[in-house]
This record gives structure tokens, sequence and C-alpha cells, in this order.
């Protein structure tokens, strides 16, 4: 029997869902989406349409300034933002950044480097990148004002970027782009089984439908895109497994990894060796993502731990199938899809509830659809994962992505686990709470969470560990 749950109004007048599978999964470095992903995507964007411009324009040209504002601002150097934008005006996007591009750009902190646009060769470094207010009256937190000036400091062209999770930028007068229409149309958890009871496909054909609609892609291309994303995932629980010493920073953090793995191994209970290899897991990644090395948004590079650490253990240590896995990942997307479109993703808008929260609902309903359990079970199983992240702030030390951060992947990865194993084991008729609920919930306590808390390191531990 499938629950009912009453009607939430304020969900229902939202559009559809148009985002693909291929922008919410993406690859690059950390470690943070909204702080080093976005940026860099913005810089990259900026000089490509710089590129469109008038040649006489741009030959009045003198050097690019950019000011960061809001989160973008008080933790730059923590999240590596001003490198990932230099990056970005050096024409590197996060797809093709080469490992320790980041880093050595951030050890040649006085150094110039040229980039040509049209016939004009500029020199730009960090020194053309400015940190700007915390507060200020864009209509996103992390923003970023991009000019190209003359050499009396008044700008030729300007874009106003917002990084607005997960990766994703949007810009002052943005649209969203030209594409084709789901034909299988949801906005919230409701709409979608609705879908679902309609069509009578499955959660992860239904993703797969839209998917084609929206990009035009064949399935065998959606597959291989999508085997290349787990493969990443993959790929960083190995390096992080693998790699030891210390982090990138001034606080110190050693990599746990691989000595979480080993002890995880040697426990006399087979369930403190599984649930210790999930710690292992999740900490390989998050340590990954705080070194700036590859991984994959889900859906947020602060949150990349979560859904890699489980998946890993699904395939090595539960023996879950290939084809199985692929489709919990489908399912996965389809309630991050909803938390991005009715809440936020970003901690920087909605708090780490957003990044650490989300990636373990995500990873919840991936467990429950692999295991082949009904959609009812997989919403539960998301829903329960989410409530118990809700108030939970983005307070990193220092601006690093690394205290508190490395651990809650673990503990959010857990979480998954055990709301996966309280939605499987309950009476589905007898669950209170929906997913749209819950994703409403999350979105108005990030909205009247003090901007202290969301990614400023201005309170919280960032403040109370400093101070003690």
């Amino acid at each position: 029997m499938t629950p009912t749950h009453k009607p939430l109004t304020a969900l229902h007048v939202r559009p559809a869902i148009e985002t693909s599978l291929f922008d919410f999964f993406k690859i690059g470095p950390g470690p943070s989406s909204s702080h080093t992903i976005g940026p860099m995507r913005a810089g990259h964007d900026f000089v490509q349409r710089c590129d469109a411009l008038d040649p006489d324009l741009v030959r009045r040209a003198a050097r690019i300034h950019v000011v960061l504002l809001g989160s973008l601002s008080a933790t730059g150097m923590g999240h590596g933002i001003n490198t990932a934008v230099l990056a970005g005006l050096l024409r590197t996007s996060p797809e093709t950044c080469p490992a320790g591009l980041l880093d050595k750009l951030g050890r040649e902190a006085d150094a110039r480097h040229e980039l040509r646009i049209h016939d004009v060769l500029l020199q730009v470094g960090l020194a053309d990148i400015e940190h700007g207010p915390i507060i200020h009256d864009a209509p996103y937190s992390n923003t970023l004002l991009v000019s190209l000036e003359d050499a009396d400091g008044q700008a030729l062209f300007s874009m106003e970027y917002y990084s607005v999770g997960g990766g994703f930028i949007q810009w002052k007068g943005w649209t969203p782009p030209e594409r084709g229409k789901p034909v299988h149309p949801y906005g919230t958890m409701r709409q979608l089984r609705e879908q679902l009871a309609k069509t009578g496909l499955t959660l992860h054909e239904l993703i797969l439908d839209n998917e084609s609609a929206i990009t035009g892609m064949s399935r065998p291309d959606i597959f291989q895109n999508l085997e290349q994303i787990m493969e990443s995932m993959y790929a960083s629980v190995r390096r992080g497994l693998e790699a030891e010493g210390q982090l990138p920073g001034t606080l110190g953090v050693w990599r746990k990894g691989h000595t979480l793995l080993e002890r995880a191994r040697e426990m006399p209970l087979a369930v403190d060796r599984f649930l210790g290899q999930v710690n292992a897991y999740a900490f390989a990644v998050a340590e990954e993502n705080a070194s700036g090395g590859v991984i994959v948004t889900a859906p947020t590079c602060g949150a990349a731990g979560v859904m890699p650490a489980l998946l890993y253990a699904m395939r090595y240590n539960m023996n879950i199938g290939d084809r199985a896995l692929r489709e919990g990942v489908l399912a996965s997307a389809a309630v991050g899809f909803l938390a991005k479109h009715n809440a936020g993703i970003a901690g920087a808008e909605v708090g780490c509830q957003g990044e650490v929260g989300v990636a373990s609902s995500m990873a919840a309903a991936m467990l429950a659809h692999a295991r082949g359990y009904a959609v009812d079970v997989v919403e539960n199983a998301a829903e329960v994962a989410l409530e118990h992240h809700l108030g939970l702030t983005c307070d990193p030390v220092g601006g690093y992505v690394q205290i508190p951060c490395i651990e809650r992947n673990a503990v959010g990865a857990i979480k998954a686990y055990n709301a996966c194993l309280l939605a499987t084991c309950e009476k589905s008729s007898q669950h209170m709470v929906s997913l749209d609920a819950v994703i409403m919930a999350m979105n108005e306590t990030g909205r009247e969470m003090n901007a202290k808390f969301k990614e400023t390191s201005e309170g919280g531990l960032a403040v109370s560990l400093v101070e003690c």
C-alpha cells in the first residue's frame, strides 16, 4: 500500500524538472563545487564571451578584474576559489583541469600568466582577484563580478555570475538553456509517483526516458557517460585509500582513510568491519576532495564522499551487480533533482543539510532501489536520511573543506545505510513524513539560517574550535 501524504501547495506550483544527469553529476577538482568548480566555470565562460567581443573593444583592454562576494570572499583561500577562477580565465574547464594545476597556481602567487584574446595579450594573476563584501545585495550568496577593464579601470565588458551549488552557474539576465522537454514531467515527489503509476515505468526507466528527451542522447550514450561517472567515483575511493600524509592548508589535518580501512578489516564483528569500511571509503573520497583531487559532484564536492562510499561498498562488499548499481545511481539522481529544484544544494544557500544531507538522501535511495525495493520504500529511505540532517550548518574551520566536512561525509554515508534499513523494515503505509515535506522543511530552514552558519566560516565550529 502506498502511503498517502497531505498535499503541499507550495511545491505544486513548481515547474517540471529539466536538469540533465550530466549537469548534476560532474567530474572535476575539489574542494568545493560551489567554490571551486562553479567559479572556474565562470572564469572560463567569461573568457569565451570576451572572444566574441569586437576586436577594437578588446584592444582597449589592460586587465581582467574579479571581485568575489559573499561566502566566496569569506572562504576564498581555503576553498581554492582564487586559483580556480584564475584557472578558468586561463581557459581551463573543470572537466579538463589537470591534477595539481590549482596547487601549482597557488604556489606561484605572484606569477603573471599570458592570456590572448584576439590579437591582445593580457597578463592575469591572483593579484587581479579581489575579496569584496560578505554581505551584499546580489540574489545569490556566491557571486563573482568579472570585468574586462581599460588602463583607467573602466569596465569595457562585465558579467555578474552566481555559483548556485553543485558546480552550476547562472548570471545576471540568465535564462535556462533551450532543451527538450521531459516526456514524464514532474516537479515534486508526489508528481513523480503519479507519473510512475500512470506509465507503469520503474523509477530508473522514467529518469532514462526524461534524459533522452531533454538531451537527445541515446540510451547507449547515457549508459556510457554514466559508467564514466561511476568509474570516477570508484577511482576516487581507491586513490584516497592509497594516499597518506597531511592535507594542504594550515590546519595540519592528516589523511585517515588508509588507516581506517586497515583497522576496520581487523575488527572481530562482521557488522563493525562493514561499517568501518564504509567510513574508510567516505574518508578516502572526502580527503581526495580536500586535497584538490578529481571527484564527482554528488551533489556537491563538499559531499562527494557519501555516495561513492556506499556505491563502492555495494559493489565490493555487498556484491550487488553492475546493472543494479547503475539503476540505483539513476534513482539517486531523482532525489537530487528534487532537492535542487525545490530547495538548494549549496552550503552557502541552505547550509550543509543541502550538501551532506542531500548526498545521504540520494545514497539511501540508491541503495533501496538497487536492492529492488518499490518506489515508496525508496522515497521513505531518502526522506529519513534527509530529515535527520535538517538544520545542519556549513561551518568549515579556516575555510578548508576538512573540519568537520571529512568526518561528516562518513556520518552521512552511515546514515544513508541506516535510513535504507529503517525504510525496508517498517510498514510503508505507516510512514508519516513525505520526501516533499522534508525538502520543504530544508528550504525553509536554510533560508532562515543565519548567514554566519552558511559557508562563511564566521560561526559554529569554525569559530568555536579556533577560540577553544
